[in-house]
């Protein structure tokens, strides 16, 4: 084994990296087996580590933890229950590790530490790492937040709000306009209108092989995007909290949807109550603290609800972003769902509208709604605009392969 480490912490050769690296992972301890002592950026690297994943973390005893990998040594005693050690530590965090990995940290400290109380201070919302997940920790604690945090806590949602809205508006206008053009179907288009695709397919029966051409007796186009009002859109959403990241996506895509003349957009959110946003819908920070994260679930009553707003049912697509743990009437649920789609709704079903992978959700719910012709499945935020698409022109949906590489 080699000697202490500089200031940097790293070592001559390759061997002693690979020895630093193994004893940043291991966490240190006479267990560990390398036998390093860590200086510099290192060791206070390694101690914003052992304050979340110490073993004695979350435990606020400043006597420190027990390493990682081992059972013996002194380490770093949490986070405490204190906001200035926090903030301090999610300040360090942002310091040695990039994004990505110090939204994991933060999400992990909620978990772990219970740093949900924490996070009413100001002066931790202003050291925090904006992303989805502390917006849907900050909207789950909306209600109890001072007066004194709100405005900071809605800046901090207004950083990921419009950042989102710049992501993801431009190519979902663009999708949508399409799809929109494309379902005004005309019987006489102009020759630029034309679709060209559906009029062959439609005149394959007037093929003249000696000539190698078709005749179009009937011309189908498109007729292009206009002021009038062409499709209606009922987003609703379960605002259960392990729904949080799908009621903050949905709120920005409600938001974007509502801005298009041509959708007349309903944002409707559920827990065991029912709420309409519909009249928040321009600005989305609004609508998310319209929200109320928590609760039980009572789908029936919320679909009841959207059913009760649809006028056009020929022209409206209905979105139901649930995991489907219904805690309502099952039976009356399902037949509501029947009824929109026989009276001629497009209905979709999404288990999740997030980036968070696969998501828990009642399987034999999503097994009746399939068995209705509404299967159910998660959607990424980069796939809802193509779902929309699909649903606004009445084609089949384009339902990811659980199975398939992300």
């Amino acid at each position: 084994m080699t000697g202490p480490e500089g200031a940097g912490g790293t070592g001559a050769g390759a061997g002693d990296e690979r020895l630093r690296r193994w004893r940043m992972v291991l966490g240190g301890g006479p267990a560990d087996g390398t036998g390093r002592v860590l200086g510099g950026r290192d060791a206070a690297m390694d101690a914003t580590l052992a304050a979340l994943y110490g073993s004695g973390s979350g435990s606020g005893d400043e006597g420190g933890a027990a390493g990682r990998g081992g059972s013996g040594g002194r380490r770093s005693a949490g986070l405490g229950g204190s906001a200035p050690s926090v903030a301090r530590w999610l300040g360090d965090i942002r310091t040695y590790f990039p994004t990505s990995v110090v939204q994991v940290m933060q999400r992990d400290a909620i978990d772990r530490l219970g740093l949900s109380a924490l996070l009413l201070e100001p002066e931790m919302l202003e050291a925090v790492e904006a992303d989805v997940h502390l917006v849907g920790t900050l909207l789950s604690l909306n209600k109890a937040m001072p007066e004194t945090t709100k405005e900071t806590a809605r800046a901090v949602v207004r950083t990921v709000v419009d950042d989102l809205e710049q992501r993801l508006a431009t190519r979902t206008r663009a999708t949508l306009t399409g799809a929109l053009d494309r379902s005004a179907r005309v019987a006489r288009p102009r020759h630029r209108d034309i679709d060209w695709d559906r009029t062959i397919r439609a005149n394959l029966k007037n093929y003249l092989p000696e000539h190698r051409t078709v005749v179009p007796e009937r011309l189908i186009g498109y007729g292009r995007a206009a002021q009038a009002v062409k499709k209606d859109v009922v987003l609703c959403i379960d605002q259960s909290g392990s729904m949080a990241a799908s009621v903050v996506y949905a709120s920005v895509f409600g938001a974007v949807l509502a801005s298009m003349r041509s959708i007349a957009t309903r944002l409707v959110v559920f827990d065991t109550a029912v709420v309409d946003l519909t009249d928040q819908l321009d600005d989305p920070v609004d609508v998310l603290f319209g929200t109320q994260l928590g609760g039980g679930t009572d789908i029936n009553r919320a679909l009841a609800y959207c059913q009760s707003q649809i006028t056009r049912p020929a022209d409206t697509v209905v979105v139901l972003i649930s995991d489907l743990y219904e805690g309502g009437i099952r039976d009356e649920m399902l037949k509501r769902v029947a009824a929109m789609k026989a009276s001629g709704v497009q209905f979709v079903a999404l288990l999740a509208l997030s980036d968070e992978g696969a998501p828990a959700y009642d399987r034999e719910h999503a097994a009746a709604l399939a068995a209705l012709g509404a299967p159910a499945f998660a959607c990424t935020p980069d796939l809802f605009p193509e779902v929309m698409a699909a649903a606004i022109e009445k084609r089949p949906l384009p339902i990811p392969d659980p199975a398939a590489p992300r």
